[in-house]
């Protein structure tokens, strides 16, 4: 298999690139042990479009950078002690136009409109070291976002919770305590965690000398029990008008819910044609490319922990001491997907069924198994964040979300970041 590309759409161009992609396939043949082979699938013939609210022309260009400019405003006058050390703004907004058009019959046209943008700020105070936080928004929608969101009133909040906590911010116990997680880091393990590591193509190693290996071997889906009855994963590009939203993949298989684990078992990974032919079943929908120049590969599109059942009072009121880590503010992840470990950013300790004082720099380190068979109650939030998930060699950035509720995990022990 090979892939070539090309930006020019008259005859002599596309027939240089198809000679190029066949010698490309005919040099790598000798190489290959077996015959590449593509699953069968019901391949479509589709035309659809994301209808906005408020479209991107409906805003002179200039007007952007004023809205920039207020949300600096707001996350100065959010301080009343500690510094603003940094504050970086960037806005993007782009439409997405796509025909999908292969020799199995498939022809998807698609209009898709993507809005994004992110603030990095740091905060700071004498003595007490620096805190910071990357804030994002994005959605396949129009200007209207920027009002939903509310973006400058979720900044001011998070400022000054940032810098109660850098002030007068306590260190987490150092017993066993029950922890509830936020659903934005709930969001960020089940990406990281559950949604790479479940990527067939990285589970059958095409991944190990750039990105890395999954804990996930083949025969373990459908089989391999590694959570509880809480642990429902799942990855839908279908949601209406999330990051990730396509109907139909880059090789014109139709999109559909992927439920990833079903009760704390593998149920199924994320394919494209040639892994799930390899596999013996059916693709998915799960080939992206990051545009035209980039050959598609199996992706992510919206993947999040399934809500549970609880309001989020009930899920903190029988906690005699815990903390509530609402996100983090750094992460690390080993090569398979395994081990985790979070340093929070919001963090308040529970007392009594109470939030309570702000805790400053909470670690947890934990593994993938070890937090989907910990999980003792979820609330009904379900709430997503979005992010570019990196992949691929060139590397492809392509829009996600991730999300999930409130997770409450028990008796475990936290660590604490120093203080920079």
């Amino acid at each position: 298999m090979a892939f070539a590309a090309t930006g020019r759409l008259d005859r002599e161009g596309v027939r240089s690139v198809v000679e190029r992609a066949m010698s490309g396939a005919r040099a790598f043949s000798s190489l290959v042990k077996s015959k590449i082979k593509l699953s069968r699938e019901k391949i479509g013939r589709a035309s659809y479009e994301v209808k906005v609210l408020k479209p991107f022309e409906s805003l002179a260009l200039g007007d952007r950078v004023p809205y920039l400019k207020d949300l600096y405003i707001a996350a100065q006058n959010s301080l009343r002690e500690a510094k603003l050390s940094t504050f970086i703004a960037n806005y993007s907004e782009e439409i997405e136009e796509k025909i999908v058009v292969n020799s199995d019959g498939a022809y998807i046209r698609s209009k898709i409109p993507r809005i994004e943008g992110f603030i990095n700020i740091v905060i700071s105070y004498p003595g007490k070291g620096s805190m910071s936080k990357w804030y994002e928004i994005a959605a396949s929608k129009g200007l209207e976002l920027l009002e939903e969101e509310r973006v400058s009133d979720n900044i001011s909040n998070m400022i000054r919770n940032i810098e109660e906590t850098l002030i007068r911010g306590i260190s987490p116990p150092r017993e066993k305590i029950d922890v509830v997680l936020g659903p934005e880091l709930v969001g960020l393990m089940m990406h990281e965690g559950v949604g790479h590591p479940l990527e067939a193509d990285r589970v059958l190693g095409r991944e190990a000398a750039q990105a890395g290996e999954s804990y996930v071997k083949p025969e373990m889906v459908g089989k391999a029990r590694l959570g509880n009855r809480y642990a429902n994963v799942i990855d839908d590009p279908t949601i209406p008008g999330s990051s990730g939203f396509y109907l139909y993949d880059d090789e014109g298989v139709p999109a559909r819910p992927k439920t990833l684990y079903r009760e704390g078992v593998i149920t199924e990974l994320l394919h494209n044609r040639e892994t799930a032919a390899l596999m013996g079943v059916n693709s998915n929908g799960s080939s992206r490319s990051m545009d035209y120049a980039s050959e598609p590969i199996v992706r992510m599109s919206n993947t999040y922990l399934a809500p549970g059942d609880m309001e989020f009072e009930e899920l903190i009121e029988d906690i005699e001491l815990g903390i509530y880590i609402k996100n983090n503010m750094e992460w690390n992840i080993d090569d398979t997907r395994w081990q985790h470990r979070y340093i929070g950013l919001e963090a308040f300790l529970i007392e009594k069924g109470e939030l309570r004082r702000p805790v400053r720099n909470p670690v947890l380190e934990i593994t993938t198994g070890d937090f989907l068979s910990s999980i003792a109650g979820a609330d009904k939030t379900l709430e997503f964040f979005p992010g570019t998930c990196g992949k691929g060699e060139p590397s492809q950035g392509v829009p996600v979300w991730m999300g999930g509720p409130n997770v409450r995990i028990s008796k475990i022990y936290l660590g604490v970041a120093p203080i920079e």
